[in-house]
């Protein structure tokens, strides 16, 4: 479990923030702020280990306020002006959402959490598909398949999700037990069971190696 803080001086941005957060099992909301004075109170009485911290706020702005604490847990920046931006990743931010952000971007910032080992503990995704956010442990997951704009996840007992992402995007974002095997492919090595030529045996599923792909792929499996 998360525990996240939300700072922000609109009221409307917060009630944005905390139903995006309350749709994620993953995080926990610990307390809403409209400035850095209150925020510090709550990072002083308690563990916190996410921010989304906005940037132009009265008095003290996200930005100043993030550089004084000693102790810094991870921030997501969120503005409505982009050219903070370059600054916001010289903090190291895990991302930088620019106001008004869909639930689909607010959800690619929080995965981004586990590429940095953030939550190394956490074995599951949250993936948007048929209006719902589905939360699929990575055991579950057999292979992603790439089909125009939009990614079929292939899973267990032959249940399939279709969601409107990218492979870059997921590449990213998962653990190193997956492996991207073709421009169109990334595969769960948990259920790979050969490779035979240019193709990989997941589950009951032959899928090409891609001709660029195949020297990464021969070096994580020590060939």
């Amino acid at each position: 479990m998360i525990k996240c803080l939300i700072v922000d001086d609109e009221p409307l941005a917060r009630e944005v923030l905390e139903s995006y957060i309350s749709d994620l099992p993953a995080l926990k909301l610990i307390a809403s702020c409209s400035d850095a004075v209150e925020a510090l109170g709550w990072l002083n009485q308690d563990t916190i280990d996410l921010i989304f911290l906005d940037i132009n706020m009265p008095k003290l702005s996200g930005i100043n306020f993030y550089k004084s604490l000693s102790k810094k847990p991870k921030v997501i920046f969120t503005t409505a002006y982009a050219d903070h931006a370059v600054e916001g990743f010289e903090l190291e931010a895990v991302d930088y959402l620019l106001k008004p952000f869909s639930f689909d971007r607010f959800l690619k910032a929080v995965n981004k959490l586990k590429s940095e080992d953030f939550v190394p503990e956490q074995d599951f995704i949250m993936l948007k598909a048929d209006k719902k956010n589905h939360k699929i442990n990575f055991d579950q997951i057999l292979y992603f398949e790439s089909i125009g704009d939009y990614v079929k996840v292939h899973l267990d007992a032959e249940k399939t999700l279709i969601i409107n992402d990218t492979l870059r995007t997921l590449e990213s974002v998962l653990p190193s037990t997956f492996v991207r095997v073709h421009k169109s492919y990334i595969i769960a090595l948990k259920h790979l069971k050969y490779l035979e030529g240019n193709q990989a045996k997941v589950r009951e599923t032959k899928i090409p190696i891609g001709q660029s792909y195949r020297d990464k792929v021969n070096k994580i499996l020590g060939k």
